[in-house]
């Protein structure tokens, strides 16, 4: 016969003190972010943040240097609410990784590729709030060293990723897009354009050492995200937790032949093609025989000869993702 559980036993436990309070933010507002989207949608975001009574300080600058700065002074507690798109998120990296300070997003910029790669949507902020509540996860990040070129030396800390050759051209072109198109149509535009002026160059890509691609080429892109572009699935192999990052070239494409797999690219059918290298690694060195446009996290940085790119394992805690 089992003895009854004594009152000591079975009474649960009782609580005592307040709840914990809540996780304080530095919103980090782009106000140029989407040619003036989140400048606009601040209020509408802001109402939001005070109805869930989240307490936050607005950070808003329309330059990245400034506003990581103050970032960098705050409190190590503060958690970061990037309002913006990848470019946004980008200039607080060097506030964000190796640090443990938490990164929330809310999207309102041209393209979102990270974001949208996390299923949050420009706009919702109900969502990308909400999830703030979700357990932190840690994701990688990348940090590139330009070899070669425009700002030689130089190291640059990324989330999405980065690409050189077309897409980046297109990224360039994507400033003389028609004002009325936004980010998928802004970059459609540019790619079309950026055909009529198509070029191949020799270069050279090794991953962890070993060659995955040397001939001519139009495109080379080291990622970490799984698209760009405002939505093209450039890497659909991808995985932000994996510890690696996923290099890709294309070999030698006529203007057609390009056409096709830019359709390919979008849905990310395009792994497997014959015209298509694509491998995972920890380290990715892209070698051009001469100057070619680059973009980190969809932001232009000039023309260059080299870039060396390594992956930072689970580097940035992530809160919404």
């Amino acid at each position: 016969m089992t003895a009854a559980p004594s009152a000591s036993t079975s009474a649960a436990p009782s609580l005592s003190g307040p709840p914990p309070s809540p996780r304080p933010y530095a919103v980090v507002l782009n106000p140029a972010a989407g040619r003036g989207l989140a400048r606009r949608e601040w209020p509408r975001l802001e109402a939001e943040l005070r109805a869930r009574r989240l307490p936050f300080e607005l950070i808003s600058e329309p330059g990245g240097e400034a506003a990581l700065a103050r970032v960098q002074a705050l409190p190590a507690e503060v958690a970061v609410l990037a309002v913006g798109g990848d470019g946004t998120v980008g200039a607080l990296l060097p506030a964000l990784v190796g640090t443990g300070r938490p990164l929330g997003i809310v999207p309102l910029g041209s393209g979102n590729d990270f974001a949208g790669m996390l299923g949050l949507k420009a706009g919702d902020f109900a969502s990308a709030l909400g999830r703030l509540a979700f357990a932190p996860r840690r994701v990688d990040a990348l940090r590139a060293t330009v070899l070669g070129g425009d700002g030689a030396g130089t190291s640059h800390l990324l989330l999405n990723g980065l690409g050189l050759g077309f897409d980046a051209q297109v990224t360039a072109l994507t400033l003389r897009a028609p004002a009325r198109l936004s980010g998928f149509g802004r970059y459609a535009w540019a790619a079309l354009a950026a055909l009529r002026g198509l070029t191949l160059t020799p270069v050279m890509v090794e991953v962890d050492g070993q060659v995955l691609y040397a001939g001519p080429s139009c495109l080379t892109a080291v990622m970490n995200g799984t698209r760009y572009g405002g939505g093209f699935h450039i890497s659909p192999a991808s995985d932000v937790r994996d510890g690696q990052l996923n290099a890709l070239a294309s070999g030698p494409v006529t203007r057609a032949q390009l056409l096709a797999l830019m359709g390919r690219v979008l849905p990310g059918r395009h792994l497997g093609q014959p015209r298509v290298f694509h491998v995972a690694g920890r380290t990715a060195t892209v070698t051009w025989a001469r100057p070619t446009y680059l973009h980190l996290d969809g932001d232009l940085a000039g023309q260059v000869t080299g870039v060396r790119v390594e992956v930072l394992p689970g580097a940035v805690t992530l809160l919404n993702g």
